[in-house]
């Protein structure tokens, strides 16, 4: 049991597939109707983990092959590798120029977080997201894992665990994993630093929002597939929130993807969440909960809210009266954009990648 990028953004990276067993809610019968998918298209195929993008509207797509570390073009049938990258993520686009997040560390710890963007010059210019987290940390107050065990269960927990479960604050992490570019700000949905973040034209950074995190109480399964023992069956361990996407709703508020920074298996079901974000006043609201792996998201300009389910082969609708069905069964989503009245989606990640869009009806 880790934390935030570990637990959850870490099976994301290494394509540890967990078991997911939640249904989303079905929308009710007087409710709009959601909508259903019509024709699949294939865009792009063979790809190597192409866990997020973005789609301009000339059909152009910029592809992060995380698991390559290539950021690629491809329009017309042809494809151009424009860079290359550890951890390559948070693809976001904004006339010709391309914008994308690169980390360098393993499960425990951050070596360098980036934000990176390439003009329509074909310049490359940075960010370093790492720099800001070390002397800012936005949860640092935050108050994770079991909070309630007494002196002698923590003594009892294996010590190279314990700061992961025992109780503690955000830990210093970054991991640049959604992106949003707008006109004069970027938004960055952190995987690791658990907040929305904005980066602005002269790359300085602030805090938007952190997330608040999930829970669950501790089984008796899970605390022996983790080593721990058996004081802490019954306790309630706070995970850290971990964001995933960031997309800007016609409400002016942000819509962010998270994970619940905590299994998602069948002992605990399906935790990701949708969240409103006001960008101006940081005030953070629920807009659903419920999904497994809930990796990326678009928002219609209707107000639809599509989200990719990771672990459960599905891409998941949300109307605009909060009602949750599925749109599309797809294996392994986790980037999704809307462009054009098309909805386009990753899929395969763990395997041979593909970008598909599909016709609504």
């Amino acid at each position: 049991m880790r934390r935030s990028t570990a637990l959850a953004t870490t099976a994301i990276l290494t394509g540890v597939a967990l078991t997911a067993i939640a249904s989303p809610a079905v929308a009710a019968p007087n409710g709009p109707k959601p909508p259903s998918p019509g024709e699949t298209v294939a865009q792009a195929e063979h790809l190597i983990g192409p866990l997020t993008f973005d789609v301009t509207p000339d059909g152009t797509l910029y592809v992060g092959q995380d698991f390559a570390g290539l950021l690629t073009k491809i329009s017309g049938g042809t494809s151009e590798d424009l860079a290359t990258g550890p951890g390559v993520a948070a693809v976001s686009t904004l006339d010709g120029v391309v914008t994308w997040g690169e980390r360098e560390g393993d499960m425990e710890q951050v070596l360098a977080s980036r934000l990176m963007r390439r003009g329509a010059d074909g310049t490359v210019t940075s960010v370093d997201v790492l720099a800001w987290e070390e002397e800012n940390n936005p949860d640092a107050d935050a108050e994770y894992g079991f909070r309630d065990l007494p002196e002698e269960c923590l003594a009892q927990i294996p010590p190279f665990l314990l700061p992961f479960v025992g109780p503690h604050g955000g830990a210093i992490d970054t991991h640049v994993y959604g992106s949003l570019m707008l006109k004069d700000v970027t938004y960055v949905a952190d995987a690791g630093a658990n907040a929305v973040l904005a980066v602005d034209s002269a790359g300085d950074i602030s805090t938007v929002a952190v997330l608040p995190p999930s829970s669950f109480v501790a089984t008796e399964a899970l605390a022996a597939s983790f080593g721990l023992p058996d004081c802490v069956v019954g306790h309630e361990f706070i995970t850290e929130p971990v964001p995933t996407d960031v997309e800007l709703g016609k409400d002016g508020w942000l819509y962010v993807t998270s994970l619940p920074g905590g299994p998602e298996d069948a002992s605990l079901g399906a935790n990701g969440s949708v969240y409103r974000v006001n960008p101006t006043t940081g005030e953070v609201q629920l807009y659903a909960t419920g999904f497994a792996g809930a990796s990326g998201l678009a928002v219609a300009p209707n107000g639809t809210v599509f989200v990719a389910e990771l672990f459960a082969d599905r891409v998941s609708v949300i109307t605009k009266r909060g009602e949750v069905s599925t749109f599309a069964e797809l294996t392994s989503p986790a980037g999704v954009e809307w462009q054009r009245g098309r909805l386009y989606v990753s899929t395969d990640v763990f395997g041979d990648g593909r970008v598909v869009s599909i016709g609504l009806r």
